[in-house]
Protein backbone atom coordinates (compact mmCIF):
# COMPACT_ATOMS: atom_id res chain seq x y z
CA UNK A 1 0.00 0.00 0.00
CA UNK A 2 1.31 3.42 -0.91
CA UNK A 3 1.97 5.90 1.88
CA UNK A 4 -0.45 8.86 1.69
CA UNK A 5 1.20 12.05 0.40
CA UNK A 6 0.63 13.88 3.67
CA UNK A 7 2.35 11.07 5.58
CA UNK A 8 5.62 11.30 3.63
CA UNK A 9 8.77 11.22 5.72
CA UNK A 10 10.70 14.47 6.28
CA UNK A 11 13.47 13.17 4.00
CA UNK A 12 10.96 12.51 1.23
CA UNK A 13 9.41 15.95 1.61
CA UNK A 14 12.90 17.46 1.52
CA UNK A 15 13.73 15.64 -1.72
CA UNK A 16 10.70 17.09 -3.52
CA UNK A 17 11.62 20.72 -2.83
CA UNK A 18 14.15 22.69 -4.84
CA UNK A 19 17.13 23.89 -2.81
CA UNK A 20 18.02 27.57 -2.61
CA UNK A 21 21.44 29.08 -1.90
CA UNK A 22 21.35 32.67 -0.60
CA UNK A 23 24.52 34.77 -0.53
CA UNK A 24 24.54 37.69 1.92
CA UNK A 25 26.20 40.61 0.12
CA UNK A 26 26.93 44.26 0.77
CA UNK A 27 27.40 46.84 -1.96
CA UNK A 28 31.21 47.10 -2.38
CA UNK A 29 31.60 50.76 -1.40
CA UNK A 30 34.66 52.09 0.48
CA UNK A 31 33.91 52.58 4.15
CA UNK A 32 30.69 50.55 3.94
CA UNK A 33 31.99 47.04 3.31
CA UNK A 34 34.79 45.04 4.98
CA UNK A 35 35.65 47.85 7.37
CA UNK A 36 37.74 45.59 9.63
CA UNK A 37 39.76 44.59 6.58
CA UNK A 38 39.89 48.25 5.58
CA UNK A 39 41.41 49.17 8.93
CA UNK A 40 44.43 47.10 7.94
CA UNK A 41 44.78 47.71 4.20
CA UNK A 42 42.70 50.84 3.57
CA UNK A 43 39.02 51.23 2.80
CA UNK A 44 39.44 51.54 -0.98
CA UNK A 45 41.58 48.37 -1.29
CA UNK A 46 39.11 46.53 0.98
CA UNK A 47 36.18 47.49 -1.26
CA UNK A 48 38.25 46.52 -4.30
CA UNK A 49 38.95 43.11 -2.72
CA UNK A 50 35.24 42.57 -2.07
CA UNK A 51 34.28 43.55 -5.60
CA UNK A 52 36.73 41.09 -7.12
CA UNK A 53 35.81 38.40 -4.61
CA UNK A 54 32.18 38.69 -5.74
CA UNK A 55 33.18 38.51 -9.39
CA UNK A 56 35.03 35.27 -8.72
CA UNK A 57 32.55 33.76 -6.25
CA UNK A 58 29.15 34.19 -7.86
CA UNK A 59 29.93 32.42 -11.17
CA UNK A 60 31.52 29.60 -9.16
CA UNK A 61 28.31 29.05 -7.21
CA UNK A 62 25.98 28.68 -10.18
CA UNK A 63 24.72 25.11 -10.42
CA UNK A 64 21.62 23.45 -11.88
CA UNK A 65 21.06 21.62 -8.57
CA UNK A 66 19.96 24.77 -6.72
CA UNK A 67 18.66 28.29 -7.22
CA UNK A 68 21.13 31.09 -6.44
CA UNK A 69 19.86 34.32 -4.88
CA UNK A 70 21.41 37.42 -3.33
CA UNK A 71 20.34 39.07 -0.07
CA UNK A 72 21.56 42.63 -0.48
CA UNK A 73 22.51 45.42 1.95
CA UNK A 74 21.71 48.22 2.04
CA UNK A 75 18.20 47.59 0.75
CA UNK A 76 18.50 50.40 -1.80
CA UNK A 77 21.40 48.53 -3.46
CA UNK A 78 19.18 45.72 -4.75
CA UNK A 79 18.98 47.64 -8.03
CA UNK A 80 22.68 48.47 -8.26
CA UNK A 81 24.83 47.33 -11.16
CA UNK A 82 27.22 45.50 -8.86
CA UNK A 83 25.27 42.25 -9.21
CA UNK A 84 24.73 39.92 -12.18
CA UNK A 85 21.54 41.10 -13.86
CA UNK A 86 19.95 37.65 -13.96
CA UNK A 87 20.32 36.80 -10.27
CA UNK A 88 17.24 37.40 -8.08
CA UNK A 89 17.86 39.89 -5.27
CA UNK A 90 16.06 40.52 -2.03
CA UNK A 91 16.72 43.20 0.60
CA UNK A 92 18.31 42.07 3.87
CA UNK A 93 16.29 44.57 5.89
CA UNK A 94 17.21 45.93 9.30
CA UNK A 95 18.66 44.42 12.45
CA UNK A 96 21.74 42.41 13.36
CA UNK A 97 22.99 39.46 11.34
CA UNK A 98 20.62 37.06 13.09
CA UNK A 99 17.60 39.24 12.34
CA UNK A 100 18.58 39.51 8.69
CA UNK A 101 19.31 35.81 8.19
CA UNK A 102 16.21 34.85 10.14
CA UNK A 103 14.13 37.04 7.84
CA UNK A 104 15.50 35.20 4.80
CA UNK A 105 14.82 31.80 6.34
CA UNK A 106 11.28 32.68 7.41
CA UNK A 107 10.10 34.42 4.23
CA UNK A 108 11.59 32.28 1.45
CA UNK A 109 9.36 29.73 -0.29
CA UNK A 110 9.31 26.27 1.27
CA UNK A 111 12.28 24.01 0.72
CA UNK A 112 15.87 23.52 1.89
CA UNK A 113 17.85 26.75 2.08
CA UNK A 114 21.48 27.52 2.84
CA UNK A 115 22.93 30.95 3.57
CA UNK A 116 26.57 31.91 3.16
CA UNK A 117 28.60 35.08 3.33
CA UNK A 118 30.40 36.49 0.31
CA UNK A 119 33.82 36.73 1.96
CA UNK A 120 34.86 33.06 2.02
CA UNK A 121 37.43 32.40 -0.74
CA UNK A 122 37.33 28.62 -0.24
CA UNK A 123 33.66 28.09 -1.12
CA UNK A 124 33.07 25.67 -4.00
CA UNK A 125 30.07 23.99 -5.58
CA UNK A 126 31.19 20.67 -4.12
CA UNK A 127 31.11 22.10 -0.60
CA UNK A 128 27.67 23.61 -1.11
CA UNK A 129 26.43 20.29 -2.51
CA UNK A 130 27.68 18.51 0.62
CA UNK A 131 25.71 20.92 2.79
CA UNK A 132 22.49 20.27 0.88
CA UNK A 133 23.08 16.51 1.05
CA UNK A 134 23.52 16.79 4.80
CA UNK A 135 20.09 18.41 5.03
CA UNK A 136 18.58 15.24 3.63
CA UNK A 137 19.13 13.64 7.04
CA UNK A 138 19.40 16.64 9.38
CA UNK A 139 17.24 19.59 10.37
CA UNK A 140 20.10 22.08 10.15
CA UNK A 141 23.63 22.23 8.82
CA UNK A 142 26.55 24.48 9.78
CA UNK A 143 29.89 25.06 8.11
CA UNK A 144 32.28 25.84 10.98
CA UNK A 145 34.89 28.60 10.81
CA UNK A 146 38.19 28.53 12.73
CA UNK A 147 37.24 31.59 14.80
CA UNK A 148 34.22 29.93 16.43
CA UNK A 149 31.70 31.25 13.93
CA UNK A 150 30.48 29.66 10.73
CA UNK A 151 30.52 30.36 7.02
CA UNK A 152 27.28 28.50 6.17
CA UNK A 153 23.98 27.81 7.86
CA UNK A 154 21.16 25.83 6.32
CA UNK A 155 17.78 24.49 7.33
CA UNK A 156 15.85 21.62 5.76
CA UNK A 157 12.68 23.63 6.41
CA UNK A 158 10.38 20.61 6.54
CA UNK A 159 8.68 22.44 9.42
CA UNK A 160 8.38 26.06 10.52
CA UNK A 161 11.63 27.87 11.29
CA UNK A 162 12.05 27.78 15.10
CA UNK A 163 11.10 31.04 16.79
CA UNK A 164 14.21 30.73 18.98
CA UNK A 165 16.65 30.68 16.05
CA UNK A 166 19.53 33.15 16.65
CA UNK A 167 18.24 34.19 20.08
CA UNK A 168 21.16 35.22 22.26
CA UNK A 169 23.86 34.68 19.64
CA UNK A 170 27.05 36.60 20.39
CA UNK A 171 27.98 37.64 16.87
CA UNK A 172 31.62 38.25 15.91
CA UNK A 173 32.76 36.22 18.89
CA UNK A 174 34.22 32.73 19.45
CA UNK A 175 30.77 31.70 20.74
CA UNK A 176 28.71 32.41 17.60
CA UNK A 177 28.44 28.82 16.37
CA UNK A 178 27.78 27.30 19.80
CA UNK A 179 25.18 29.99 20.53
CA UNK A 180 23.47 29.33 17.21
CA UNK A 181 23.30 25.60 17.90
CA UNK A 182 21.88 26.35 21.35
CA UNK A 183 19.14 28.40 19.67
CA UNK A 184 17.99 25.23 17.84
CA UNK A 185 17.01 22.98 20.77
CA UNK A 186 16.19 19.43 19.72
CA UNK A 187 17.31 19.92 16.13
CA UNK A 188 19.49 17.38 14.36
CA UNK A 189 22.52 19.47 13.34
CA UNK A 190 25.09 18.34 10.78
CA UNK A 191 28.51 19.89 10.19
CA UNK A 192 30.34 20.20 6.88
CA UNK A 193 33.68 21.62 5.75
CA UNK A 194 35.62 24.01 7.98
CA UNK A 195 36.45 27.25 6.11
CA UNK A 196 37.76 30.68 7.03
CA UNK A 197 36.32 34.02 6.00
CA UNK A 198 38.24 37.25 5.45
CA UNK A 199 37.63 39.74 8.24
CA UNK A 200 41.06 41.31 8.73
CA UNK A 201 44.25 41.79 6.74
CA UNK A 202 45.81 38.70 8.35
CA UNK A 203 42.97 36.59 6.89
CA UNK A 204 43.82 37.40 3.26
CA UNK A 205 44.97 34.39 1.24
CA UNK A 206 48.74 34.38 0.84
CA UNK A 207 50.13 34.25 -2.71
CA UNK A 208 51.75 30.91 -3.63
Amino acid sequence: MRRPADAATPAARYARRRPRLVVMVKAPRPGRVKTRLGAGIGMVPAAWWMRHQLRALLPRLRDPRWDLLLAVAPDAATGARDWPADLPRLPQGTGDLGARMGRVLRTAPAGPLCIIGADIPGVTRARIARAFRALGLADAVLGPAPDGGYWLIGLARTAATPATLFDGVRWSSPHARADTEASLPGARIAHVDRLADVDEATDLPRPP
